[in-house]
């Protein structure tokens, strides 16, 4: 089965609208009933996605996909997915995949990352030992302070800030993360898929790095 990017696509026009179940809507019924469908039909398209790469990676299972609005009802296109390892609990850093925008067309980012729901203090101290690590080509750190994430070029200069600024607690995460821009520019989903597990590879040093401490 073929990814469906156009439905991916599409869907990110919904972003953050206010979905209302069809038979509350009056007017809005058919109108709601396209929001449902299309969220519907890119989670659906973002599952092909995931499976694919879940094929690819040897001892991971693709974990529960994102839904295509939140508890609050409002449209959420940007889907995640993560990959736990067959050895791992849910208290320990994975890979994961997100949709995200660059440059207002649809891409995805590879990370090291962990579940949120099940997160404790000593996950998120793991999480930060993917600063241990030297920098690699592509790559960059997302770091989340006081509520807000800051994307911070993935430099040695700036590793070393992080260290520091992890020793005096002024963060609370990083993440590591590669972008893969453009998704429609792919002729092949074994080519996107390919340039994911690409991203992987290169991320599997700080994977480790976070998994053995």
């Amino acid at each position: 089965m073929k990814v469906d990017v156009a439905a991916l696509e599409q869907y990110v026009g919904y972003r953050d609208r206010k979905y209302i179940a069809p038979a509350k809507a009056g007017e809005r019924a058919d109108e709601m009933e396209t929001f449902k469908k299309d969220g519907q039909t890119a989670r659906a398209a973002f599952s092909v996605l995931a499976k694919m790469i879940e094929s690819e990676l040897e001892h991971f299972t693709m974990q529960k996909i994102s839904g295509w609005m939140n508890q609050g009802q409002m449209g959420r296109p940007l889907f995640f997915c993560y990959f736990n390892h067959e050895d791992t609990s849910r208290l320990d850093p994975t890979f994961a995949i997100r949709l995200l925008t660059i440059d207002g067309v649809l891409g995805i980012s590879v990370e090291v990352s962990f579940i949120e729901r099940g997160v404790v203090p000593e996950t998120v101290a793991r999480q930060n030992c993917v600063l241990d690590v030297p920098v690699s080509d592509g790559m960059y750190y997302f770091v989340q302070k006081d509520g807000d994430n800051q994307r911070v070029e993935g430099t040695e200069e700036n590793r070393i800030r992080l260290l520091e600024q992890r020793a005096s607690g002024s963060f609370r995460k990083v993440l590591v993360k590669i972008d893969i821009p453009d998704l429609g520019r792919f002729d092949s989903d074994k080519e996107l898929v390919s340039e994911i597990m690409t991203g992987f590879r290169v991320l599997n040093p700080y994977y480790e790095a976070t998994r053995n401490n």
